[in-house]
C-alpha cells in the first residue's frame, strides 16, 4: 500500500541521485508508506543506469525515462500520471532541496481534517544560489504574486506536496509548476505554506538560465492570468437522491 509518492524530475544527476535516495529513506521510512518515482527527462548521462543498478536493492524506486527533455513540469505530470499514492510530494533532482523537509508537505495533507488543504508549497530560507538567481527571483515573485494574488512569496521551489487527483485535472502546460498555488486556489483548494531549507547543488550544472526563465514565465503569466478570469465559477449541489 502507498499513500505517498515523491516524485524527482531529473535530467543529467547521475552523480547526485543515490546521495539522494539515500536520504529519502533516512527522512521518510517509518512515517509514511511511500514509493519514489525518478524521471528522467531525457538525460545524457548515466542517470537511468545508475537507478536500474538501485532498482534490484530497492522496490519502493520506479524509473521513467522521457524519450526527449520536457522539462521539470512535464516530468512532474507524468510521475503523477504513473503514481500510486493519493499525496505527491516533489524535490528537485540536483540536490538542493533537502529530504529532509520531506515530512513537512506530506504531514499536512495526511492529517485529520485536512481536506480542504490542495497543495503544501515549501518556502525557501536561506537559499544557496548565486546573487544573478535570487536576484531573478525576487522580481519575478514579486510581478507574479501582484498580478495572480496567490499570496506565495516563493513559487519556485521544487518541494511541493499535493493531492493527486486534484494535480491531475489541474490544466497542464509547459512550466506549470511555478504557478501551482494560483492553479490550485483556482479550483477552490485551501494552500499551506512551510518554510524550508535550502543548500548548494552537489554536482553538476543547472539545466536553464535566468534569460529562459524570464522570457518563458512571461508568456506564462499572462496565461495564467487569463485561466484564472476564466474559471468556472457555477458549481453543482449535491444530487437529489430521494425524488422530493
Amino acid at each position: 500500500m502507498v499513500t505517498v509518492s515523491i516524485v524527482i524530475p531529473a535530467k543529467n544527476e547521475a552523480e547526485n541521485i543515490l546521495g539522494l535516495l539515500d536520504e529519502i529513506a533516512a527522512a521518510c521510512d517509518g512515517k509514511a508508506d511511500y514509493e519514489v518515482i525518478v524521471v528522467d527527462d531525457g538525460s545524457t548521462d548515466a542517470t537511468a543506469t545508475t537507478l536500474r543498478g538501485r532498482m534490484k536493492e530497492d522496490p519502493r524506486l520506479r524509473l521513467l525515462v522521457h524519450d526527449r527533455s520536457g522539462g521539470q513540469s512535464a516530468a512532474v505530470h507524468s510521475g503523477a500520471m504513473a503514481a500510486q499514492g493519493e499525496v505527491i510530494c516533489t524535490l528537485d533532482g540536483d540536490g538542493q532541496n533537502p529530504p529532509c523537509e520531506l515530512p513537512k508537505l506530506f504531514a499536512p495533507l495526511l492529517a485529520p481534517g485536512s481536506e480542504a488543504i490542495g497543495l503544501v508549497a515549501g518556502q525557501r530560507v536561506g537559499r544557496q544560489d548565486t546573487l544573478s538567481k535570487k536576484l531573478a527571483s525576487r522580481f519575478a515573485n514579486g510581478l507574479r504574486g501582484w498580478l495572480l494574488k496567490d499570496g506565495t512569496r516563493d513559487t519556485g521551489c521544487g518541494l511541493k506536496g499535493f493531492r493527486r487527483d486534484a494535480f491531475l485535472r489541474l490544466p497542464f502546460f509547459n512550466h506549470m509548476h511555478r504557478y501551482l498555488p494560483a492553479l490550485f486556489a483556482r479550483d477552490g483548494w485551501q494552500i499551506a505554506h512551510v518554510d524550508v531549507s535550502h543548500r548548494p547543488r552537489g554536482a553538476g550544472r543547472s539545466n536553464y538560465s535566468n534569460l529562459q526563465r524570464g522570457l518563458v514565465g512571461a508568456v506564462d503569466l499572462i496565461g495564467v492570468s487569463w485561466l484564472l478570469r476564466r474559471r468556472k465559477l457555477a458549481r453543482p449541489s449535491e444530487p437529489d437522491r430521494t425524488g422530493e
